[in-house]
């Protein structure tokens, strides 16, 4: 054969790690500005649609005839689309970080419509499980040992499988009833890429809408994202929780197998107990019910307001109904955390709810808000208070319901320029989901009767004697705030001594 025809193979070309990240970094920040800019096409034809010829602003009016052709570069499902759905599936699109950012952002009610957290409330993070195969190999390759040193089997079908982890029933060599979650391959690297873009992004989003602060909260956020793939963290809330509620034997938590967990894989207590739905209400007697709806006020109470350190993913899913009955906390990796100062203003604020003390509730809630530029925070109080009276009237009603007046609470904070942190609206997300509970189980129940309670406890325990001689300097503070105090004290032991008298 001639040499001149002879095909030598090109010098094998190794691309380095950094070089793929970066190329990789480089690509994706190309596919989020490419969403973001159909993102704006889109809401340019949707406000357009939404508005009638005579009532456009000039803008829209000069819009609307090339509307038709800003349609061709949308995808055909969203040309007639709302803003909110826009918005919704963009972050579908995006993939899993966006999911869960969106999810979050549902939340913020604070800044964003209803319409828009009411869509984003519908994402959907279930995907598509990782075949058994795969699971059992992250398992072993996280801690390097093969699956029958350490689980004497495994489910094949998995319970669960969101976007960011996937898991299985199992029981360990000891002959322990377990539950074994895994971080899915790949999903930290993703989610640490599209967490530093989008804090990348925030820069000029805070200088377009800077009174809405949106760096601030998407760095929030951001926070709470990278949390979700430490399942290091998920295990030591599990153990907090456990300490915070050593002393109620009717709220549970996993128990954590140190020895089988590390920050991918988390191997917890299997918890024998029933999700809550109408046909298990229906099953069992009424004073179960009535022990379940009391132990759930208990512990989200004094998770929030004893605590500050609290479920931040609640949903019915997360609750289970145990025998006993017990009322069991499972799916830990989201905690809200409240320091001191906001604790004691939100228990104020919700003792003086369900006390029907409106303006005291306003007065509390106002204080845990923060003024954007251009507020108006007596006007927001004032709202407050008067929403506050509405609930009030009708408490003990169909439809009065404590967490959707805390909600409210919460919108009515974007018309007036004023802001919570996120814990607060975490917080809110607590409270409508015992609220929902509770309705199953028990439907009609005075939310407001059955908190009070545990309210008044909570707060007779900060107020008690051992607790103020021995307490934190924190303590000092309070008793600056001496008038707030000495009123609660005093409506606290007016309902005492009436209730005493009653009885």
């Amino acid at each position: 054969m001639n040499a001149a025809h002879i095909e030598t193979a090109p010098p094998l070309v190794v691309e380095r790690p950094e070089r793929r990240r970066q190329r990789g970094l480089v690509l994706r920040t190309l596919v989020i500005a490419r969403h973001l800019v159909a993102l704006s096409l889109g809401a340019l034809v949707a406000a357009v649609d939404r508005t009638r010829g005579g009532e456009r602003r000039i803008g829209l009016r000069l819009v609307a005839p090339f509307t038709p052709l800003l349609r061709l570069f949308l995808r055909k499902e969203l040309r007639r689309a709302t803003l909110a759905v826009h918005l919704r599936r963009r972050f579908e699109l995006l993939g899993p970080t966006f999911v869960k950012l969106g999810q979050l952002l549902s939340l913020r009610r604070d800044l964003l419509s209803r319409e828009i957290c009411d869509e984003l409330g519908h994402l959907l993070d279930d995907v598509p499980a990782i075949p058994y195969d795969d699971f059992a190999a992250l398992i072993e390759e996280a801690l390097g040992r093969p699956v029958p040193k350490m689980f004497a089997w495994i489910e094949s079908r998995p319970l669960g499988s969101a976007s960011i982890a996937q898991t299985h029933r199992a029981a360990t060599v000891e002959g322990d009833s377990v539950i074994v979650k895994a971080v899915k391959p790949g999903i930290e690297k993703i989610l640490r890429r599209d967490v530093r873009l989008l804090r990348l992004f925030s820069r000029p989003l805070d200088l377009v809408w800077r009174r809405y602060r949106p760096r601030r909260a998407l760095l929030e956020l951001s926070d709470y994202l990278l949390r979700e793939v430490d399942l290091e963290s998920e295990a030591a809330h599990a153990e907090i929780f456990a300490a915070n509620f050593r002393q109620e034997n009717d709220v549970v938590f996993p128990r954590i197998f140190h020895r089988y967990s590390c920050r991918s894989v988390l191997t917890m207590s299997f918890l024998p107990g029933r999700k809550p739905t109408l046909e298990l209400a229906a099953s069992l007697p009424a004073a179960e019910r009535d022990r379940i709806v009391d132990l759930g006020a208990s512990a989200i109470i004094g998770m929030i307001y004893r605590d500050g350190f609290f479920h931040a993913d609640l949903h019915p899913a997360n609750l289970l109904v145990m025998p006993g009955p017990k009322a069991g906390f499972i799916d830990l990796g989201m905690v809200g955390r409240l320091d001191e100062s906001l604790r004691r203003t939100l228990l104020y604020y919700v003792y003086s709810l369900v006390t029907h003390d409106p303006d005291g509730a306003a007065r509390h809630l106002t204080q845990a808000a923060e003024p954007l530029p251009g507020a108006d925070t007596e006007s927001f109080r004032r709202a407050l208070a008067e929403i506050n009276r509405r609930w009030q009237a009708a408490s003990g009603r169909d439809g009065a319901s404590l967490g959707y007046l805390v909600l409210a609470s919460v919108e009515l904070a974007g018309r007036y320029r004023m802001t919570f942190p996120l814990e607060m609206t975490l917080m809110v997300k607590a409270l409508v989901t015992y609220e929902s509970v509770g309705q199953l189980m028990k439907p009609h129940f005075d939310v407001a009767q059955v908190a009070r309670r545990h309210v008044r406890g909570v707060l007779l325990d900060q107020l008690s004697p051992n607790r103020i001689l021995h307490g934190s300097p924190e303590w000092l503070e309070a008793l600056v705030q001496a008038p707030q105090l000495i009123s609660g004290v005093r409506q606290l032991l007016e309902q005492t001594t009436k209730q005493s008298g009653e009885n």
